[in-house]
């Protein structure tokens, strides 16, 4: 064997034939249904991940974007509990197939868009992760700068520049350090995230409290801000503003909501997912932004001055203890909770979520391991302080980019639940000439929805990103209206586009569990034979269309 083949066999995935790991251009370990050994995701487990994405700087000053917008507090507040509730609703529809069939967004995709067809997602969603990533190792950064500032006081000093770079040294060096420390936790796999769950959400949420009962305990009582809100010049109607927060919040998460099936298929149960996943977005994350206006209008008693950006507050508050140890130490372990809270949110998140895409695209040589370290070495290549300092307009738009997901998440509902009847011929997800190949390997029922889907809203966003505030107000109202409008477009018309043009074996399924993924329970639900019980020539091929039963329905 020469040298070139040695290396490709080095770098080659290999599966284990006994529990089906098939490794091919479609198929590897961690793209086949979720086998029950693997499947070890409790409420706590959703309850961990869904509060680590609220545990963060994002979450903290969301009541800040709303009260400028001219909302009251309790306005404010209650845009941020309808926005949880859209969230649970559309990640729960996402998550559903996951569920079910234990298949992540990566599969999901290729009975809606076709083997080749899901490649078009797949690359929507490897870019935003690439990106967000970055953006959120610099943030986490800041945070990492404020804990070097504490321990050594005259690292402030570092106000230099970095060759040519948009950057100080004092913001980069807390950047690399960031980078180094997550490192160790990409590593590991989806698996083994409950001990670091435990251990972030506990520490951060313990800070935050913390942060809460000093500043209420030095201010007495809340400032101005908690009662009045901050003053705004618009002249929108409330119910148009309303919209607009809305649309933000969802369209800051909508990332997020289309991994939902990609974490849904590492779950013990179906209750577990929505007990964890309920309980986080509607008490732990609406928590933290209440908790984050009380701190800002406490310290706004307290200083004179606003402050919604945590480093911010936590670099004056060591100011004002004039660099004492004890302020020094205060900020430290605060700082601490909140730069943990963003590392693993951003190694769950973005690193590990792009490392489920990447072995989607290049499944014989790319694992979720080797992904997510692509993902997050990709960082360096992004260049945060690039996008954050000179690229803002670009940031605006990836902040808003539910404008093409949410259309995306239409389809995939309308496909799984009306179309599909939530059933799905597993084996022929893996192989490139099945029932999924359709026309050259795409399905071209999809396109027009997704674009229809988009097109109403993708001029308010250009006009948005563009900071142009006098452009026709319908183009505004519309983009206001993304989460639903863009849903329920691309659900609607692609619903007709089936009628028109009838998928054929639409709701079969396999014969057999010939991946030996489903219990004996889940198996009698849906009308599978279980593996075991199957004779023991039965390979991938050996299925036939099962018809649809009421009783058989999930």
């Amino acid at each position: 064997m020469g040298l070139l083949q040695r290396v490709h066999e080095k770098i080659k995935l290999h599966g284990d034939d006994e529990k089906h790991e098939k490794t091919d251009s479609w198929s590897n370990r961690d793209l086949i249904p979720m086998p029950p050994e693997r499947r070890n995701w409790g409420a706590f487990n959703y309850f961990g991940y869904w509060t680590l994405s609220s545990l963060n700087i994002a979450t903290w000053q969301m009541p800040n974007a709303y009260l400028t917008q001219g909302l009251s507090v309790g306005q404010a507040m209650g845009v941020i509990i309808i926005s949880r509730c859209l969230i649970i609703f559309f990640t729960t529809l996402i998550a559903w197939c996951g569920l079910t069939w234990h298949i992540g967004f990566t599969v999901q995709n290729r009975f809606s868009w076709g083997m080749y067809g899901s490649y078009i997602p797949l690359t929507q969603r490897v870019l935003l992760n690439f990106i967000w990533n970055a953006i959120q190792c610099w943030n986490g950064g800041k945070l990492v700068s404020v804990m070097i500032a504490a321990a050594i006081p005259k690292f402030t000093d570092m106000t230099g520049g970095v060759g040519n770079q948009p950057t100080t040294s004092y913001d980069f060096i807390g950047f690399f350090v960031f980078w180094i420390c997550s490192i160790p936790f990409v590593w590991l796999p989806p698996e083994r995230f409950r001990i670091p769950f435990l251990v972030t959400t506990l520490y951060c949420a313990g800070a935050m409290v913390c942060m809460m009962i000093w500043a209420v305990s030095v201010a007495k009582h809340p400032g101005p801000v908690f009662y009045s809100g901050q003053v705004s010049t618009g002249t929108w109607a409330t119910s148009w503003i309303w919209l607009k927060c809305i649309n933000s919040f969802v369209g800051g998460k909508a990332a997020g909501m289309t991994n939902g099936s990609d974490w849904g298929r590492y779950g013990k149960s179906k209750a577990a997912y929505l007990k964890g996943a309920i309980s986080c977005e509607l008490i732990a994350g609406t928590l933290v932004s209440f908790l984050g206006l009380v701190v800002t209008s406490c310290a706004q008693t307290i200083y004179g001055e606003i402050y919604w950006n945590p480093p911010d507050l936590l670099m004056r508050m060591m100011d004002s203890g004039h660099g004492s140890g004890k302020s020094r130490a205060g900020v430290f372990f605060l700082a601490l909770g909140f730069a943990s809270a963003a590392g693993f949110e951003n190694v769950c998140g973005n690193a590990t979520a792009g490392g489920i895409d990447l072995a989607g695209i290049f499944p014989k040589y790319i694992n979720i391991r080797r992904g997510a370290m692509i993902t997050f070495f990709a960082a360096w290549i992004c260049m945060p302080w690039q996008l954050i300092n000179r690229a803002a307009t670009f940031v605006t738009v990836l902040s808003s980019f539910c404008v093409f997901l949410c259309p995306l998440m239409g389809i995939m509902c309308a496909d799984y639940f009306v179309v599909r009847r939530q059933r799905i011929k597993l084996t022929e997800l893996y192989e490139l000439h099945g029932s999924f190949y359709y026309t050259a390997g795409f399905n071209l029922r999809v396109f027009l929805p997704w674009i229809a889907g988009w097109a109403p809203t993708v001029g308010g966003l250009a006009l948005v990103a563009s900071n142009v505030t006098d452009g026709p107000r319908a183009l505004y109202k519309l983009y206001y209206m993304t989460p639903f409008l863009g849903f329920f477009i691309s659900f609607t018309l692609f619903l007709l586009m089936n009628v028109v043009f009838p998928v054929a074996g639409a709701g079969d399924i396999d014969a057999v569990d010939v991946f030996g993924t489903f219990k004996l329970e889940e198996a009698r639900r849906l009308g599978v034979m279980p593996l075991s019980f199957a004779p023991s020539d039965v390979d991938s091929n050996s299925v036939r269309k099962v018809p649809i039963s009421t009783e058989e329905k999930v």
